[in-house]
């Protein structure tokens, strides 16, 4: 939810910071009773954004969780197209596009560590059996 209420809330703040307004030229939405929802709109300034979302596991005390799927798209000031997807659940948000910043590469995991993990596998903790 809290991925939709930014999505929509940072978009909103684009169309105000323009000095005219801009049109929306089609919107749907649907909320239903089992918690499930969709929501999607096109601006003339070819601002997209849909969103769904449902309730994983209802009425499951421990395993219930919302799960948020969308999208936006938009042409930055450059000119470059910009396509946003995401997904949200109980794993936390999980964000795609080509202009975000990608993580380096993973590192090899150093000789003398490599050492240390490979004998504490081999010699496992055993607790002692007579401790007060």
């Amino acid at each position: 939810m809290y991925i939709r209420t930014i999505s929509f809330i940072s978009l909103i703040v684009m169309a105000l910071a323009a000095e005219n307004p801009i049109a929306i030229i089609s919107q749907s939405q649907d909320i239903s009773p089992d918690g499930s929802f969709s929501s999607k709109w096109e601006s003339a300034n070819g601002i997209s954004f849909k969103e769904e979302g449902v309730l994983k596991n209802p009425g499951q005390k421990d395993a219930e969780a919302e799960e948020v799927r969308g999208s936006a798209s938009w042409t930055a000031p450059d000119g470059t197209k910009v396509n946003l997807d995401w997904l949200a659940n109980e794993n936390g948000a999980n964000f795609q596009g080509s202009h975000l910043p990608t993580p380096p590469p993973t590192q090899p995991v150093p000789v003398l560590i490599q050492r240390a993990l490979d004998w504490i596998a081999a010699h496992p903790y055993k607790e002692e059996k007579n401790r007060l």
